[in-house]
């Protein structure tokens, strides 16, 4: 009879906005199972840079409030940067201004306009959440499980069968949704990073540039350093480029020298579910049941994971 009383959610989506999702209903009492594919390629999640900012995400006026739900959420959990893979790092924004951000950049703390110094050539300093992903996915996982959740090895072939097992089903598919839904406006944006032993780099940087050859960024992580980075807009391929790589190292050499000499480690690829602007809604279906879309982030499925999950949860009813 429990059950019943708080009725039984299926989370579709492994990444960091299904498992974030999937979270907060765990944790408000619901019983969740999250279908999580188990696909050989890793998920944008897993590769992403982790860093926090409104990044090819719409729409405008909803993104800056679900960014600072997540911020809040973030800046909590550095408080345990070794278990969590959350920390604050400063850095700067070259090329970014106050006046082209909205409402939300007023309630950041400290964020300010870089002196000469931090960024000759202007742009904006802050000190925000830098997310090491490869541990925060199972951080975030084993928090799932230590609130009840059951993760299930299994791909859906159609919302369909989700919604035979449970009342109300969450799609947080991110491109999957591209077919599942079906939604023909879901597409990949590829981005490739190139990762080095980090030679001393403890600030983060990146360009204002969205186009595939000005993308400009690095972002220091425990005992590695990411350099990124592409904006493919449509490419599927998830095969790194040398050329891009080399490209992308030359770059990032340019404003810090010390990186040309660094070891690479590795090379990444991941395909940003992008989207004209993030669907979430609730869809009923046939029968009463409840579909609530949760997909389409682009860039910024981890500034935004914890602001759209607690309304996508909110949505479930």
């Amino acid at each position: 009879m429990e059950r019943e009383r708080h009725g039984e959610v299926i989370v579709v989506g492994g990444g960091v906005i299904g498992l974030t999702t999937a979270v907060v209903l765990a944790e408000s009492g619901r019983r969740v199972r999250l279908w999580d594919r188990g696909s050989a390629l890793p998920v944008a999640s897993e590769v992403a840079g982790g860093l926090w900012w409104p990044y090819r995400i719409e729409p405008e006026e909803r993104v800056g409030d679900w960014s600072l739900v997540s911020y809040e959420v973030y800046a909590e959990l550095a408080a345990r940067p070794e278990e969590t893979g959350v920390r604050m790092v400063a850095g700067v924004h070259g090329g970014a201004l106050l006046g082209e951000l909205g409402p939300w950049a007023a309630r950041v703390p400290g964020l300010r306009e870089a002196t000469p110094a931090e960024c000759p050539g202007g742009g904006l300093w802050a000190r925000v959440p830098l997310i090491d992903m490869r541990v925060h996915l199972p951080w975030l996982r084993e928090r799932f499980h230590k609130a009840g959740g059951v993760v299930e090895r299994r791909e859906a072939r159609s919302l369909d069968e989700p919604a035979a097992e449970a009342p109300v089903v969450v799609n947080a598919t991110g491109l999957g949704a591209r077919e599942l839904v079906p939604d023909g406006s879901v597409h990949p944006v590829r981005g490739q990073l190139v990762v080095v032993e980090n030679p001393g780099v403890d600030t983060w940087m990146t360009s204002v540039a969205d186009d595939r050859e000005g993308s400009t960024y690095f972002l220091p992580q425990p005992g590695r350093l990411l350099l990124g980075g592409t904006a493919e807009v449509g490419d599927w391929s998830t095969e790194p480029d040398p050329a891009t790589a080399e490209a992308i190292v030359a770059r990032c050499a340019a404003v810090r020298p010390e990186i040309a000499r660094a070891r690479v480690l590795e090379h990444r690829v991941g395909l940003r579910p992008a989207r004209p602007s993030v669907r979430l809604e609730r869809e009923t279906r046939a029968g009463g049941r409840a579909l609530v879309h949760n997909y389409g982030h682009g860039g910024a499925g981890v500034t935004v994971a914890w602001g759209c999950a607690r309304e996508a949860a909110a949505l479930t009813g």
